[in-house]
């Protein structure tokens, strides 16, 4: 959400910045609205000194027997008491316009978040790893001998519908390795703390980290108004929800294991086989809440901790700063990692990590106050996939593939699966 004082202050800034997301000039209505709300306000708050004052007067003439004059001010305090009312309740009215049309704009780009139409203008900033060299012909993960039988979309579709997935045997293990092996390894390493938290939360909720007003089509809200998390993003940011810290409290860094459910609108028949897309997945999600002054150096480190699990696994990736026609609507800046997929030959999303400044903190009202005792300010979130479990899984089968079936399984996994090394082609760990 945006601070109403900064678009008064520079109109031109604001238009600017979102133009840079496509929209066209915002500062004249929004200013609009609000001159008509603080128009609102001071119409109020002057009759309502009006009425204080004929009031007082009220009883002054009944004291000294005027009763033209007494029954002319209380009168006139019934007609400043109404249209106290009035305008109290237009100033609301007007209020609530602004603040949603205020909640449904994005946020404003950092200045190095390069211009560009989608995807295709993303920049690549590194890369690592070299993509292995096959033999053969490398398979998607769903065409993998030894993940055929553990990847069920037959069934899960009679459970429920397209786009979701029964895991079992072999794979139902490595796929719940990967998400400990990702807790365990954030948790020692990177000094985040292990959180467990709901995955229904209230509407209110969904607004704080910006999925409402504008993006409900694409989660799920239950019959009596919880709403499913899209990712753990929703519940680890929403702690601060309504909070004052102290500064001291600064940084706090989380992360959390929890199914994620998304719809998934607007994207029918785009990847639409196998297990990259689905409706119910599992993610390893990363959350900061920090100082202002730290935030964008928190996204480098939180960036690192991703790409670090990669590194582990020793699947090749690359890292790219998203375009401002890709980057999320809360979001100043995103880095994208991608993952090397060989049975598509392609690089592929895994995790997206990106810092939102006060953008959530001011519609979830969350702020600190500085050690130096000046007034409360909105601190900074930053989130980010740390990894997704089930896309990791599909690089691991497909990065980790043999000519007779078989899965060679990273050695980095192998103390989270009993020493198992290898997916056979038949779908047992060995």
């Amino acid at each position: 959400m945006h601070d109403i004082r900064t678009i008064r202050e520079n109109p031109a800034a604001f238009d600017a910045a979102m133009a840079r997301r496509g929209l066209e000039p915002m500062s004249p209505s929004i200013l609009e609205l609000d001159e008509a709300r603080r128009a609102a306000i001071l119409k109020a708050e002057t009759a309502q000194a009006e009425q204080n004052k004929a009031s007082k007067a009220v009883g002054a003439a009944k004291a000294r027997g005027d009763e033209a004059e007494f029954e002319r001010l209380r009168a006139l305090v019934g007609e400043k008491k109404a249209e106290v009312a009035e305008m109290q309740a237009k100033a609301k009215e007007l209020d609530a316009q602004l603040g949603d049309l205020l909640m449904g704009l994005p946020n404003v780009m950092h200045a190095d978040v390069p211009d560009g139409a989608d995807e295709a203008d993303n920049v690549e900033i590194r890369r690592w790893g070299t993509p292995r060299a096959f033999d053969f012909t490398p398979k998607e993960h769903y065409e993998i001998a030894g993940a055929k039988d553990g990847l069920d979309f037959e069934t899960a579709a009679k459970l429920s519908g397209s786009r979701f997935v029964v895991l079992s045997g072999g794979i139902a293990r490595l796929h719940r390795a990967l998400a400990q092996f990702m807790l365990d390894t954030h948790i020692a390493e990177h000094g985040l703390t292990e959180t467990w938290t709901p995955v229904l939360v209230k509407e209110e909720m969904m607004y704080g980290t910006g999925q409402l007003p504008k993006f409900g089509e694409d989660s799920y809200q239950t019959t009596n108004g919880w709403w499913l998390v899209p990712t753990a993003e929703v519940t680890l940011t929403n702690i601060v929800n309504g909070l004052v810290v102290e500064e001291s409290y600064l940084p706090r860094r989380y992360v959390a294991h929890t199914q994620c459910f998304r719809s998934e609108a607007g994207s029918a028949g785009k990847d639409t086989s196998g297990m990259l897309r689905q409706h119910q997945f599992e993610k390893v999600e990363m959350v900061s809440i920090v100082h202002p002054d730290a935030s964008m150096a928190e996204h480098d480190r939180m960036t690192g901790c991703a790409e670090a699990i990669l590194q582990k696994l020793e699947l090749p990736y690359r890292t790219v700063v998203l375009c401002s026609g890709d980057i999320g609507f809360g979001m100043i800046k995103t880095h994208d990692i991608e993952v090397w997929l060989p049975g598509q030959n392609t690089y592929r999303e895994i995790s997206s990590v990106s810092v939102a400044g006060d953008f959530q903190a001011r519609r979830m009202n969350a702020r600190f106050k500085p050690a130096d005792g000046g007034k409360p300010e909105f601190l900074h979130t930053l989130n980010g996939s740390g990894l997704a479990v089930g896309r990791c899984l599909i690089a691991v089968l497909e990065n980790g593939q043999n000519a007779d079936g078989s899965v060679t399984l990273p050695a980095a996994l192998h103390p989270w699966l009993g020493g198992k090394t290898t997916l056979t082609a038949q779908g047992t760990l060995e």
